[in-house]
């Protein structure tokens, strides 16, 4: 048999050509357009990206709370891991990330997880309001919005994608771990209720058991 007339040896494009892209054409064929999901997966990464960075600024405003720093700081970083994840797939599906990080952030889809009280020159009169309380309540709808925006990526990729289901639902199931944390925290927190996530420690901080890329080294 020819190498040519093998079953998937050949396609509608001549070898070596680098202007088209099989495995984006592969979804075409599946009835996903890979262009939306490219646009889809920046804006949900612009919000992964966004997260990272209010989260820093989020889990030092917890003060006195170093158990709560603690988790804050495993989603935090679970978070930019999430980013790192899927930029990759961006550019897959023949895309870039914006040039400008403003552009990238106006695109999040989720708002940004700011403080409560806005911060810096003059304490605002209501300064006692940026406590445990507030902050975690920002932390926890930041989450739900994740979730929503993960799942939305999973059902438009479900039996069309493999690569990115397969990418948005770890990312998804981290993110549902890090709503039922903060719903612990902020019962226990506001309430005095218990109403346990089943949250401990990751090996390392910012673990990303499902989410973390191979690591080839310490700053991966």
């Amino acid at each position: 048999m020819a190498d040519d007339d093998r079953r998937h040896g050949a396609g509608e494009y001549e070898p070596g050509d680098t202007s088209m892209r099989v495995g984006m054409e592969s979804l075409r064929e599946r009835g996903l357009e890979p262009e939306e999901l490219r646009e889809r997966l920046i804006d949900a990464i612009g919000a992964e990206f966004s997260t990272y960075y209010y989260y820093t600024n989020l889990r030092m405003h917890l003060a006195g709370h170093e158990d709560y720093k603690e988790i804050a700081e495993d989603a935090r970083l679970e978070d930019r891991a999430h980013f790192e994840l899927v930029a990759p797939r961006v550019y897959e599906l023949g895309g870039s990330l914006p040039n400008d990080i403003g552009t990238f952030m106006e695109r999040a889809s989720c708002p940004h997880a700011e403080l409560p009280v806005p911060m810096g020159g003059d304490a605002p009169d209501n300064i006692e309001q940026l406590d445990a309380e507030s902050v975690l309540e920002v932390l926890l709808e930041a989450e739900r919005c994740a979730i929503r925006t993960w799942s939305e990526i999973c059902d438009m990729t479900q039996g069309k994608d493999p690569r990115t289901y397969d990418m948005a639902s770890r990312i998804l199931q981290e993110e549902i771990e890090h709503e039922a944390w903060f719903v612990e925290l902020l019962s226990m927190e506001r309430d005095g209720e218990i109403n346990p996530a089943g949250h401990f420690v990751r090996g390392e901080p910012g673990d990303a058991p499902l989410s973390t890329n191979r690591r080839f080294n310490d700053s991966a």
